[in-house]
């Protein structure tokens, strides 16, 4: 019989006779018993939390921290804290001499200028250093005259050598030359804008 509307309150009380539902009382559990299964769960969580750690301590195995030295630098002096590891591997790079990182960049950019000779770029970068710190530390307002005065020196060196009176062997010898002049052009905005 297919379920209809109609039908519907008939076929609920079919069901209510059909099952009867004798209520049961839960079994009283004793107090030895609970206790006795309180103490296998936490058995059972302190294994897993026992293993959980295992498992965590095989995953963080940590290498060997090596001693740290302090190491000064022998081109400025600074001092840092270097492993030895460190300090041999700066030592093979830089002839034997231990450098900071500081240095070592500015060593890099002698080697440039130098055509990649470490040694003459470790030596120029030295020089340099001890200059700054037999003179510099103490009269650093006169260190900065003679870097200037350094600088101005090499500038008019460039400048002579690719001056445009060389180039041209009858200019004059005034000072600043110019190739035509701004007036016309001034003019010209001035007559434009003129309103006669």
């Amino acid at each position: 019989m297919a379920p209809t509307r109609d039908n519907y309150p008939a076929r609920v009380a079919l069901y209510a006779q059909n099952t009867t539902v004798i209520p049961q009382k839960a079994p009283k559990l004793s107090m030895e018993s609970l206790q006795r299964t309180i103490s296998d769960i936490s058995v059972e969580l302190r294994k897993e939390a026992e293993a959980a750690a295992d498992e965590m301590k095989q995953h963080q195995v940590l290498p060997s921290i090596s001693e740290v030295e302090d190491a000064r630098c022998e081109c400025c002096g600074m001092c840092e804290e270097c492993t030895p590891e460190y300090i041999r591997r700066v030592q093979d790079k830089f002839s034997g001499k231990l450098i900071c990182g500081l240095c070592s960049e500015a060593v890099k950019e002698e080697m440039e200028k130098t055509g990649g000779k470490i040694e003459e770029a470790l030596s120029e970068h030295m020089n340099a250093c001890s200059k700054f710190n037999k003179f510099g530390r103490t009269h650093p307002v006169l260190f900065q005259a003679e870097a200037m005065k350094e600088i101005l020196k090499k500038g008019s060196a460039r400048a002579k050598s690719s001056s445009p009176r060389e180039l041209k062997p009858n200019a004059s010898k005034g000072g600043i030359t110019r190739s035509s002049s701004c007036i016309p052009a001034i003019m010209k905005d001035f007559n434009c804008t003129d309103p006669k």
